[in-house]
Order: structure tokens, then sequence, then C-alpha cells
């Protein structure tokens, strides 16, 4: 299976926008289950379907750029003058109130949906793919504390608070921060299967929610008396 070329941009986001789904993403990978096979059984058709992920963050130059929280600082391994192609796209959220894009970011982003390739948004990141256009028509959520404000200033977008993450075309889109990671989840288990990401998630010990946001994604766990009880079943080498 050929790796995704999977790219984030970088300005000054908030930390868990871009973190959180890369993690994730890493967790389900195969190499990553390859080596916590050490730990535990993995069943090896589960590691054969894993996805592969070679990870890019574009900046319009390599200077460190400190991220909007945690007092993070991140250095793009990549320019948007020199960025292989890249399969997906992954734009994080900032402060939307006083963000503005660069333009090499903005026709990087451009040329990317016009490719046809997957875009992703996390949090207010809607917001900042909204400010290029690749959003005018299309159906798409933002972090709903911001919602009203960038309905207001983005009208051309159909925007929606009735699920934590919508997919319109080639473009995904999630709520706050944390739905980006079930967003995810979502995309691994009908791209990958549920078992690669029922073990990419039990190396964070996270559990997805749906669309609507609810725990519906794993099956429900009970022990004999009908109580329920944790969803995953870690298991280790006898």
């Amino acid at each position: 299976m050929a790796p995704i070329y999977f790219g984030c941009l970088v300005f000054n986001y908030q930390a868990i926008d871009m973190i959180g789904p890369t993690d994730l993403l890493n967790s389900a990978s195969k190499g990553l289950l390859e080596t916590i096979k050490f730990y535990g059984p993995i069943d090896e058709s589960t590691i054969a379907r894993a996805p592969q992920f070679v990870f890019h963050h574009i900046g319009v130059t390599r200077d460190p750029v400190k991220l909007l929280s945690s007092s993070i600082t991140i250095v793009p391994t990549d320019t948007v003058d020199d960025c292989p192609e890249l399969d997906c796209l992954l734009i994080p959220g900032p402060d939307p109130a006083d963000f503005e894009l660069h333009p090499k970011l903005a026709d990087f982003t451009r040329r990317h949906v016009a490719a046809g390739k997957l875009l992703f948004t996390n949090c207010t990141g809607a917001s900042v793919a909204a400010s290029t256009g690749v959003l005018d028509g299309k159906k798409a959520t933002v972090n709903n504390v911001e919602y009203m404000w960038v309905k207001d200033k983005y009208p051309k977008v159909k925007w929606t608070r009735d699920k934590k993450w919508v997919v319109d075309g080639n473009i995904w889109t999630a709520s706050g921060a944390v739905a980006g990671m079930d967003m995810f989840s979502h995309w691994l288990k009908e791209n990958y299967g549920l078992d690669v990401l029922v073990e990419g998630a039990l190396g964070l010990d996270y559990e997805p929610r749906d669309s609507d946001g609810l725990f519906n994604v794993f099956p429900k766990r009970y022990d004999a008396s009908g109580k329920q009880i944790s969803t995953h079943v870690f298991k280790y080498h006898a």
C-alpha cells in the first residue's frame, strides 16, 4: 500500500487541532501497529490493512511558528514552494477574529482542492478555508462557539450546527477540536476498517463519537450484572 502524503498548514493555530488528529492517524498506522504488537497481540490482517502516512507541515518559510496555545513552537518541514504533492491537507483553527491567512497558503489550499484532493478542517479551521473561497456553496461546520460570527462573515457557505462533522465532496469539516478526532476516526473506519480504528484508538485510550456526538462508534460492553464497562479491551502476550 502506497503511503499517504498528509499535510498540515502551519500558522498560529490551536495545538490540539493538529496534534489530536495526526496522533490518531499515526496511532492507527502500519508502522506503529507493527511496533506495539511487541506488547500485545494484534491480528496480522489488521496490520496489513492499516495505512501509512508521511506527514508534512507546510509554512510560507521554514522559520519556527509559535502556536496559539500551550506555548508550543513548530518548525515547518516544507514550504509552499517545495512541498511535494499531497493526498490530504488539514487546516487547524486559529482565533478567527484577527487572523488573516498568508496569500501563499491560501493559493496552496485552492490548488489542492481544485485538484480534487481531500481537504480537512478542524475547529475554526473552517473559517480559514472559507476565507480562500473553497467552501463557497459547500455545506460545512465550524466550532460552535464562533459559529454565528463565522456564519455572518462568510455567508456563501452553507453552515450547519446539526452534526459534529460534515462531508461535502472532497471537503471534510469538523466543529470543536476533539470533534476533529471523531471525524478522522470515521474516515479511518470507512477506509480501513473498524479494527484498524480500534487499535489506533486503543493506544490513545480514546473512544470516538459519531457525527451526532454520541458514543455509538464502538460496540458497548457490559459485565455479568448488566453494568456498562469500559469499551476498550487491552490484550497482552501470555
